[in-house]
């Protein structure tokens, strides 16, 4: 009997334990948003975006270096604002800002993949046309993703450096032209953190990631993108937007070693 007593005894001083670090990890997190917010934001005050903006990712992340998250826009019937950028914050990673979006009104989804260095919660913040900033948040179990060896090898990276995809998904058929309509553009770039360990030098990668992206429908500016560290090898983000009736998109990247590349494909008709 004293055995079990004290096996018992054991496992609930190890559940109050662990419920205590639990409850010192919440504060912990929050003050470190605040002081994340305070920093990117400049001190203005974050409303609460729940209804106004959503932020999706996995729980738990099967690839810390790839996790899918996707941003969506949805502004209640009558207001007139707009949404001008998203910043997507990765609280945990060592350069939290994964990227800011500037979007045309449009523009009511974005998704992308980025890399997770640490369970960590994860903050989207909507500015709008008035100023305002609403933020939403979220929470995801991934570890090592800023500093994951890369897919591809150096030299067949070099051969395909730059080369961009895209793609226009189907309207839905009998849907008028000016229906929202889905688009993903790709490039072809190792997007190198700086944090990655050349497995036969031993040597850290240099940072090398493309910084600057710009996407137009004709000559409207749909999406502009200033991502950071934490955007996976191989750019690729997903977009709805509304058709203009423009004849061609096109696109303009560039990276931090000063490459430029530049891409044009003809619009798809929206009963295609």
């Amino acid at each position: 009997m004293r055995g079990k007593f004290a096996i018992l005894c054991a496992v609930g001083l190890a559940l109050c334990l662990g419920a205590s670090s639990l409850l010192a990890a919440a504060p912990e997190a929050d003050v470190q948003w605040s002081e994340l917010a305070r920093d990117i934001f400049k001190g203005r005050p974050l409303n609460d975006g729940t209804g106004l903006l959503s932020i999706e990712m996995p729980y738990r992340a099967e690839d810390a270096a790839i996790v899918p998250v996707t941003l969506r826009t949805a502004l209640p019937t009558g207001d007139t604002r707009s949404v001008k950028t998203i910043t997507l914050v990765i609280d945990q990673n060592p350069s939290p800002v994964a990227a800011t979006f500037t979007i045309d009104p449009g523009v009511s989804m974005i998704s992308t993949r980025v890399r997770v260095n640490s369970y960590t919660k994860v903050h989207a913040v909507a500015e709008l046309s008035d100023g305002a900033l609403y933020v939403v948040e979220t929470y995801v179990k991934a570890s090592g993703g800023c500093s994951a060896p890369a897919a591809r090898d150096t030299q067949q990276a070099k051969v395909t450096l730059g080369l961009m995809r895209f793609r226009q998904f189907a309207a839905p058929k009998q849907a008028p032209a000016s229906t929202t309509r889905e688009a993903q553009i790709m490039i072809r770039h190792p997007n190198n953190s700086g944090l990655q360990m050349d497995q036969i030098t031993h040597l850290y990668v240099p940072l090398f990631i493309v910084d600057r992206l710009r996407v137009w429908q004709g000559d409207r500016l749909l999406l502009a993108v200033e991502g950071g560290i934490s955007i996976s090898e191989d750019p690729n983000i997903r977009f709805a937007y509304r058709p203009n009736g423009a004849a061609a998109f096109r696109a303009e990247a560039s990276d931090t070693e000063g490459h430029v590349f530049r891409a044009e494909w003809p619009a798809e008709r929206s009963d295609m």
